[in-house]
């Protein structure tokens, strides 16, 4: 026979034992509540029945017989004492506290007496329940608690706790359907309709939390309902609204909700609870845009027409604008107008300032969508100029997104052509790149999936766009970099002149550069060495453009420094660097009366002499007479000219020992660079007189010449020394020379040197003797020079039958060569392959190229750096480079080599016109 703790109720059994509490116990229907011998008859129901824990979990504080007559003894004392004092707050929230813990459960942590702060504080304080009420089994219990709140309230209607007290069941998670959907929120909307305004944000803060637990269009109704009245909580909204977990995301009325946030914060109208900046906002909105843009922008046609309807209304409003700025109210007082007489009513906020206008952009129940071109141009571009390229690349983005390539190009085109930082230009063009990158990845996925030969010589033929494109991109960005600093500093010097740089052996883009240089510049503005533009541009004349290709334009020259002559620098020292520049290039051409003249015009005395030199207020041109260095040049320049007169007419007249004795003591009397001009003119003439008769006194005014000469100036008196060696001496000797020259030239100068050098040798010794002429230089050379210098070798050892090391010779150069810059280089490896190499080797030269080029920078100083470097080495030597620089004096100019070394008329101008050139009066100087 089974025993009684054997038996399992069944729900309707369990089911039986309630209502407990409705209707109200009393001793009349409840005999056992004031029964006092129950002690015994309560041990005997406890022993005879013991349920299973499952069923002790359906009946929660109830399970045992105890505990529900314990309810009906405490709810009969509860009502039977609010009988009597039916408005005891106190006795009602005791009462309400006991109901809830034997349907509800115990509760795991102590309520917040406040809850005002922020919903993450309410979320985190929400009570959590033990041991509850089953809501199927003990539905009539849960309808009896809402019963007693209800009664509660009809007597305690303005006491916020039990509100609350009431609110928490709708959190309970046993809570019935029934009752967590509309009765609840009835429940919320008669709190807020009962209590006064200042208690509402409690409510408030249950209620959002509440619809956010519940989610659905409940919640965007509530939401809409609190924002109206407290927009604080717009950006948690928005994270609602495109929340993961929401199945019906609504992006367009999230963009249009944070739109007006980032312009109300723009206003100072709005402080972001999160801290977060008025770009903040918009970068918010933006990401927005770029996860959303079917949804929330409008089309490449529908934003044409939006932008031409805002150019219109912009017009309108201008001309308005100017129409009023005519027009002059008559004032109301002596102050102006007080009183705005006619119009509509203005709406204002709270502080009494007038509200923005209502714009169906910021309206989230408006259907409509945005114009994001018009937004970014608006309230980013025009506003925050320093996140420009964060703006541009997400308007692009934008594009992107909705598959208009072309129309994303051209935001990024513009883009790029109106940042004013480096850091902005990158952004955008990183993101330029990627897109080029993944268009053309994209179309090559395309082309191998692609089985109709039609369509794929279409792709194909898309794809060769593209990656011209791309590379153009790529070879454009030094002039675009260079663009980006031109733009946020015009008057910058330096950039001009690598602009200059950029454009290699163009000449007419270089001409253009300078002009356009010179014509932006703002002399007063400008960073130092404006007056370097003027002498470079004038050179670019002066040797024919940047390759020397051209027939050389001394006139255009001379119009070019006379222009810089009137430019008010703000040194005087730039200025007189103008004068010395002409007069030096007018020396370079022999045109020695020129030269004077122009210096004679330079050191113009001024009729007013009484100004200072520093008193920056007055014009550079004004202070001139004053420049000590133009002095300095004028004299030096009257000196050399009487010097070498004197000994030129020494020797007309056969006392060749005096004029070069006027040499010696012009040598004595002037330093390097001065001395140098004549140290040439004194050697040229004395191995012209003695040839090698005098063989060692030679040797020895050689020696003493290059003792003291820089070495910018050696190479003229190196080359003259050793062919006079060649000449009268010996051959060994005549290398020596060389060798010594390839150590002591400058840098400007040892490539030249060393292809002397070489020449030389092979003529006396056989080529096989180059080779270690040939390691030295790769050794020294720079690395442009040193790649030009590794053809020239793998060449020989070509001719010499050494394959392999003519191939280690090109692999030792390609780290100089940036197939960009220098494609003839790898030109000439290419063919070498082809003609010598084999499959391998052509695979190895092609690896190292790509890895070459990967590895060269593409700045703009550093492509600028190279352009210069190209230039001054195809160039001829300058005679500047044989003074020793462009700041000293200049002097007659003479030639580099000794070989056909001219007359000395030709050398020396006539004496006839020197005596009546110089024309300068005692009232002058």
């Amino acid at each position: 026979m089974p025993s009684v703790a054997e038996k399992r109720p069944s729900v309707e059994d369990l089911s039986s034992y309630f209502p407990l509490t409705f209707p109200i116990p009393t001793p009349t229907t409840h005999p056992d509540l004031i029964t006092t011998n129950d002690l015994h008859r309560e041990e005997d129901l406890v022993h005879s029945l013991k349920l299973p824990e499952d069923i002790v979990a359906v009946l929660g504080p109830l399970a045992s017989p105890s505990a529900r007559l314990s309810l009906q003894r405490l709810t009969f004392i509860y009502e039977a004492a609010l009988t009597q004092f039916s408005n005891s707050f106190k006795l009602w929230k005791s009462y309400l506290n006991m109901r809830m813990s034997y349907v509800l459960g115990s509760p795991r942590k102590e309520e917040v007496p406040e809850m005002k702060e922020a919903l993450e504080e309410a979320e985190e304080y929400l009570e959590e329940w033990e041991m509850p009420l089953d809501p199927i089994v003990g539905w009539e219990e849960w309808k009896s608690l809402i019963a007693t709140f209800e009664r509660a309230l009809m007597w305690l209607p303005k006491l916020p706790r039990l509100w609350l007290m009431y609110i928490s069941i709708f959190f309970h998670p046993r809570c019935p359907s029934v009752l967590s959907y509309t009765h609840a929120r009835r429940t919320f909307d008669r709190a807020l309709r009962t209590l006064p305004p200042s208690l509402h944000s409690r409510i408030w803060t249950q209620y959002l939390l509440w619809v956010e637990k519940k989610g659905g269009e409940m919640t965007v109704t509530v939401y809409r309902r609190y924002l109206a009245v407290d927009p604080s909580l717009t950006e948690r909204f928005t994270s609602l609204l495109l929340a993961p977990t929401n199945s019906a995301p609504r992006p367009l009325e999230a963009a249009k909700l944070l739109l007006s946030l980032a312009r109300k914060a723009a206003r100072a109208e709005y402080t972001s609870p999160e801290g977060k900046s008025p770009y903040q906002l918009l970068e918010d909105w933006i990401e927005v845009v770029e996860k959303y843009p079917e949804e929330v922008g409008l089309d490449v046609d529908d934003t044409v027409t939006s932008n031409a309807a805002i150019a219109k209304e912009d017009a309108e409003a201008e001309a308005e604008a100017a129409k009023a700025a005519q027009s002059t109210p008559d004032p109301a007082s002596t102050g102006g107008q007080l009183i705005r007489m006619g119009g509509p009513a203005i709406p204002v906020t709270a502080d009494g300032k007038p509200t923005a206008p209502y714009s169906e952009d910021e309206d989230p129940v408006s259907p409509r969508k945005l114009n994001i071109e018009a937004i970014i141009r608006k309230d980013g571009l025009n506003v925050y100029k320093d996140q420009a390229g964060r703006l541009w690349t997400g308007l692009a983005t934008y594009w992107l997104k909705r598959a208009e390539f072309e129309r994303a190009k051209d935001v990024f085109e513009l883009g790029m052509t109106t940042v004013l930082t480096l850091r902005d230009f990158t952004q955008i063009f990183d993101a330029y790149l990627e897109f080029g990158e993944s268009l053309i990845s994209a179309l090559m996925q395309s082309l191998e999936d692609e089985e109709d030969e039609e369509d794929a010589a279409e792709t194909e033929k898309d794809l060769d766009e593209r990656v011209k494109e791309f590379e153009a991109l790529t070879d454009r960005r030094p002039f675009l970099h260079n663009d980006v600093l031109i733009r946020r500093n015009p008057n910058d010097v330096q950039e001009w002149e690598k602009r200059v740089a950029l454009w290699g052996e163009n000449d007419d883009e270089v001409a253009k550069t300078y002009t356009k240089a010179l014509e932006t510049i703002i002399p007063r503005k400008a960073t130092p060495n404006l007056h370097r533009l003027y002498v470079n541009f004038a050179k670019f004349y002066e040797e024919g453009g940047v390759a020397g290709q051209a027939e050389p334009d001394l006139d255009s020259a001379r119009k070019i420094l006379e222009k810089g002559t009137k430019v008010n620098f703000k040194l005087v020292e730039d200025l007189a660097e103008i004068w010395c520049e002409w007069s030096e290039m007018e020396l370079r051409h022999e045109n020695y009366d020129e030269a004077i003249r122009v210096m004679q015009r330079a050191t113009a005395i001024p009729k007013n002499t009484k100004i200072s030199y520093h008193d920056h207020t007055i014009s550079a041109q004004a202070r001139l007479f004053k420049s000590l260095k133009l002095w300095s040049f004028y004299v030096d320049l009257e000196e050399s000219i009487v010097i070498v007169n004197y000994a030129a007419f020494l020797e007309e007249n056969d006392y060749f020992e005096d004029s070069f004795k006027v040499y010696e003591r012009g040598v004595e009397l002037f330093t390097f660079p001065v001395s140098f001009e004549i140290w040439n003119i004194y050697l040229s003439k004395f191995v012209k007189r003695y040839g090698g008769s005098k063989l060692e006194r030679a040797r020895d005014l050689f020696e003493q010449a290059l003792e003291k000469c820089p070495p910018k100036s050696c190479k003229p008196l190196f080359l003259m020394y050793a062919q006079l060696e060649e000449d009268y001496g010996l051959a060994k000797r005549s290398m020596s020379i060389y060798e010594r020259a390839t150590q002591v030239v400058s840098d400007e100068d040892k490539f030249e040197m060393f292809t002397i050098y070489i020449a030389k040798a092979t003529a006396n010794f056989g080529l096989p003797a180059t080779r270690p002429i040939y390691e030295r230089a790769l050794e020294v050379l720079p690395d442009r020079q040193t790649a030009e210098m590794c053809l020239r070798f793998a060449a020989l050892e070509r001719k010499l039958g050494e394959i392999d090391r003519a191939r280690a010779i090109y692999a030792h150069a390609s780290q100089f060569c940036d197939p960009r810059t220098n494609p003839q280089f790898w030109s000439e490896w290419n063919t070498f392959e082809i003609e010598t190499g084999s499959e391998d080797t052509f695979r190895e030269m092609l690896r190292i190229k790509r890895s070459v080029q990967a590895q060269f920078n593409t700045e703009a100083s550093y492509l600028a750096a190279q352009t210069i470097s190209a230039r001054q080495g195809a160039k001829k030597v300058e005679r500047k480079q044989a003074y020793g620089g462009g700041n000293g004096p200049a002097f007659v100019a003479a030639k580099k080599a000794p070989a056909n070394e001219p007359s000395s008329e030709d050398v020396v101008p006539s004496q006839a016109n020197n005596a009546d050139e110089i024309q300068i009066s005692d009232d002058e100087m």
